[in-house]
């Protein structure tokens, strides 16, 4: 699984501007993926084939130094609760301030891996003014600058070697069977819980109209269509600006780690509300992880609704998700039980999907007829020939295409090959990967 990386610190030392420089690493590399935004206290991001969860801990405390000191001890002794490695940005043009040493006292005593990053080293003169962070009594630091990514490649060659050593996908799959896990998630009031308890016929979760009334993760053992699951119930993810409470933060990275270890993420989304901001981010997140996507548009009940209103409603979500639009998207009300089983069976379908597994013969007889077909485009005069192809033996749908010239083939390519495998076979609500390799 993952680890989960916290960004520490006191106020104005850079966290922000690391935590988009290191999410700007990954997000490099799918460019073609829209809706991340700068305000997200989440992330993915990966250095030398390792993928780790990025929290950004700071940058919203407001008041006087009281309340500043109070507060970021908060978000640190959360973060040593439930993160794997800590990196304790400090600014090297302001020095050790006493609101660092109180961080520091703490850091002292975790159990945990800390990094400190001294922030802001932009020349030598600076670099000779970081000697003076060997006083924090945390070892060795690294200077780094957040705005140019000076440095970083060091600090992150050290995080991922303190990572676990990354499972061959024959030991994924050989693991114990567990029940697939099944993850409502999405913004807060969005009726998460209220979906759950109607499902089970039980009160289980507590349902107040107050954000944040989920504060942990609670999972439920379910049975429907002949099908053994659980049913995990999540907090609502807000904006950073928007979480206030250090219990509903320690929350959010509860839920975070729910997406990374369910099969299915259920999202559900407020109808009142449409498809906002958030609710992209949190689409984005599962995607990036590989699991099944099922949509459910909640409280469809309250609507004013016209002849379209539903088409019409489902065409500007799949605008917002593009270009991963081959995801099923349900309109359900838990006040009337509106359609909620048809959400589930639909739910179990993605999950199968994420499991189908292609013969290489079938799998070579279709493509490869595609590819003769449609080619890809020749590049400086050197004509692609794509010869081979094969589903890999990943946990999800992974396939490798070989090719005499595979660094000649972009993107566009690679999604119309991902549009065409998805005519011919059900891979909906399922993020696919298409890798071409040298023959």
């Amino acid at each position: 699984m993952n680890s989960i990386v916290a960004i520490v610190g006191r106020p104005n030392v850079g966290k922000s501007t690391l935590f988009n420089r290191l999410i700007q690493r990954r997000e490099a590399i799918v460019d073609d993926v829209s809706g991340v935004t700068r305000d997200r206290h989440y992330g993915k991001s990966d250095w030398n084939g390792k993928e780790f969860s990025l929290i950004d801990t700071g940058g919203y405390v407001e008041g006087s130094d009281d309340v500043f000191e109070e507060e970021i001890r908060k978000q640190v002794i959360l973060a040593l609760e439930e993160c794997d490695i800590i990196v304790f940005v400090v600014d090297v043009t302001s020095g050790i301030s006493p609101l660092d040493e109180t961080v520091a006292s703490l850091l002292r005593k975790a159990k945990k891996p800390v990094f400190v990053a001294i922030n802001k080293v932009d020349n030598a003169m600076r670099e000779a003014d970081a000697y003076e962070f060997y006083n924090l009594g945390l070892g060795d630091y690294y200077t780094i600058s957040s705005i140019n990514g000076g440095g970083t490649g060091e600090l992150l060659d050290a995080l991922v070697k303190e990572m676990p050593a990354i499972e061959s996908d024959e030991e994924i799959i050989n693991k114990d069977d567990e029940l697939p896990r099944f993850a409502v998630v999405g913004r807060p009031n969005a009726g998460k819980s209220s979906f759950i308890n109607a499902l089970i016929g039980k009160d289980r979760n507590i349902v107040t109209d107050i954000a944040g009334t989920t504060r942990d993760t609670v999972d439920t053992v379910y049975n429907k269509f002949g099908f053994d699951f659980k049913l995990v119930d999540t907090a609502g993810i807000r904006k950073k600006s928007k979480v206030k409470e250090d219990i509903e933060f320690y929350s959010v990275m509860r839920a975070v780690r729910a997406i990374e270890y369910c099969d299915v993420a259920i999202l559900m989304i407020d109808a009142s509300r449409g498809f906002e901001g958030q609710d992209q981010n949190i689409f984005w997140l599962a995607q990036k992880n590989r699991k099944g996507i099922v949509i459910l548009v909640n409280k469809w009940d309250l609507l004013d609704k016209e002849t379209n209103t539903m088409k019409k409603c489902e065409q500007m979500i799949r605008k917002e998700i593009e270009p991963f639009t081959d995801v099923p998207i349900v309109f359900t009300s838990t006040i009337t039980k509106q359609r909620l089983l048809k959400a589930l069976e639909t739910a179990v379908e993605v999950h199968k999907n994420r499991t189908n597994k292609i013969a290489t013969s079938k799998l070579n007889e279709t493509m490869l007829e595609v590819i003769q077909n449609y080619p890809p485009p020749a590049v400086k005069g050197k004509y692609i020939k794509v010869k081979y192809c094969m589903q890999l033996p990943t946990p999800t749908p992974q396939f490798a295409f070989f090719a005499n010239l595979p660094q000649y083939i972009r993107e566009p390519y690679k999604r119309f090959l991902e549009n065409k495998m998805r005519e011919i076979y059900n891979f909906n609500g399922v993020p696919i990967t298409i890798y071409f390799r040298q023959k």
